[in-house]
């Protein structure tokens, strides 16, 4: 499995998305993905599976050290104290002492900046959190909390061939951050486009596995889909072996880029300012 390596964090290049996986669903598809050779698996407290992802990485055989972890805070704790409450009840179910990437999932108008990335610093440095970040941060509010200075280390974001991030992209590049992509698929709509389904033809693979692949061709890009069956998580990892040429990175770059499909509850100008 690629690694992304910067000064914060080396984190697997391609990871397994749980949201909405529940139970004991949950729990095979980690100890499958595990055993397929996955070694990033991402939850977050919202999605209520910390428990089954846990019991999957401690059921899979595969020692917690080679396991990169990133679970997230809601965006119902504004403030530094309440985030580590919050932290310390996903340390629980997850039944780990620490996790490799620890995110707040989402900014809110509430959100005292300083505090929330002071408390993330804190965390770090007790060891509890290897790597530190943010999810779901439009550029200029992403700039703000770099400029706290506590080195994050990643941003989470919705990204995929349908959607554009290189305003967000950019501003992780010169910051020595990863971005990962969450619903790299576009919830699914990506693998129904035309002329991704037609360079997966051209290739011999599936046009999901084509929109993967796109992203793994951007520096400091990572993706967590989701994936239960055994099958799908098979169909991601082979992504990883595609080789797309100029004239399909001209194709896709032709695509239109404005298709958001996580509705964040928020005004555009908190989204896209």
């Amino acid at each position: 499995m690629e690694i992304l390596e910067t000064a914060h964090l080396r984190m697997p290049r391609l990871g397994l998305g749980t949201w909405p996986m529940k139970g004991d669903d949950c729990t095979a598809a980690v100890i499958s993905a595990i055993g397929m050779g996955y070694r990033h698996i991402d939850t977050a407290e919202m999605y209520g599976n910390e428990e089954a992802v846990g019991a999957g990485i401690a059921q899979s055989g595969v020692a917690r050290g080679d396991i990169f972890l990133t679970t997230k805070v809601w965006n119902d704790k504004p403030k530094g104290d309440a985030i580590r409450r919050a932290f310390d009840a996903s340390l629980q179910r997850l039944a780990t002492p620490y996790v490799d990437l620890f995110l707040i999932h989402w900014p809110s108008p509430e959100l005292d900046l300083p505090d929330a990335m002071r408390a993330l610093a804190a965390i770090r440095a007790e060891g509890r959190a290897k790597a530190i970040g943010v999810s779901n941060f439009p550029p200029r509010l992403l700039q703000r909390a770099i400029d706290e200075g506590v080195g994050l280390a990643c941003l989470q974001v919705e990204h995929h061939a349908l959607l554009d991030q290189s305003r967000l992209r950019a501003i992780c590049a010169a910051n020595g951050m990863v971005l990962t992509s969450y619903s790299p698929l576009g919830k699914g709509n990506a693998p129904s486009d035309p002329v991704l389904q037609a360079i997966g033809r051209k290739h011999g693979v599936t046009a999901a596995q084509v929109a993967l692949a796109w992203l793994m061709t951007m520096p400091g890009v990572s993706a967590v889909p989701k994936a239960a069956s055994p099958a799908r998580q098979a169909e991601n990892m082979a992504a990883l072996d595609v080789r797309l040429d100029a004239d399909d990175l001209a194709a896709i770059a032709a695509l239109p880029k404005d298709r958001r499909y996580v509705n964040p509850g928020m005004a555009p100008d908190w989204v896209n300012g």
